[in-house]
């Protein structure tokens, strides 16, 4: 690898110019305006490349990525890329997605010390805290990826309870919540079914994933 990183200026050539054969006047279209209908919430895995796993092009999904993909309250930057997908691209999805095997999630499983980032996984902690009773019933081997789509249905819920969201919905503005995950190991989405378009569905909706996530790892 070069200093300069050339390689990757050249592979942003090859990008450009494949994108460009394929769809001319792309590049033109897409300085006019960005119209996405989707806001993707992720990890900042570098295994989830979120543009590829839909099939998408630039300007057709707007995103948002951080450790083990947490939406906090308290974080001014999550709270405002919400605030711009929903009040100013007027996206018709915000979609939290997941992945097995999530490293973030594997440390606050095994309270693993990593440095500063500890105080950021401490919010997949307080899941795990919340969810303590149905991960002992999870086998071992099995509890990370439990904890991973637990960890989902919390942020997504948490996504419901933003005022940018809650008033969205009052002013009957179309924003339906979604949680996934995706599988490291197949490259498949999964759909953990916490779907939510009004402030009525988000119990039903909870619940319905929550009971999904029993069924799939806890034995009968």
């Amino acid at each position: 690898m070069s200093t300069e990183l050339q390689e990757l200026f050249q592979k942003n050539r090859d990008w450009a110019a494949d994108v460009e054969q394929n769809e001319p006047g792309f590049f033109s279209r897409l300085l006019v305006q960005q119209t996405p209908q989707y806001l993707w919430i992720g990890c900042a895995d570098s295994r989830v490349p979120a543009n590829e796993l839909v099939g998408l092009l630039p300007g057709e999904l707007f995103v948002h990525r951080n450790v083990a993909n947490v939406v906090a309250h308290s974080d001014l930057n999550a709270l405002s890329v919400i605030q711009f997908a929903v009040d100013g691209l007027k996206v018709q999805h915000i979609i939290v997605v997941g992945h097995s095997n999530c490293g973030g999630v594997r440390a606050a499983l095994q309270d693993l010390r990593l440095g500063l980032v500890d105080n950021w996984i401490r919010h997949v902690k307080d899941v795990r805290n919340l969810h303590a009773a149905l991960l002992e019933e999870v086998p071992p081997e099995r509890r990370i990826d439990a904890l991973v789509e637990l960890n989902v249905l919390e942020q997504a819920h948490n996504v419901c309870d933003t005022t940018v969201v809650q008033d969205a919905w009052s002013r009957g503005q179309d924003v339906v919540v979604h949680g996934w995950v995706y599988g490291l190991h197949n490259g498949l989405l999964e759909d953990l079914n916490i779907t939510a378009r009004t402030p009525a569905d988000v119990p039903a909706a909870y619940q319905r994933a929550l009971a999904g996530i029993r069924a799939r790892y806890v034995a009968a």
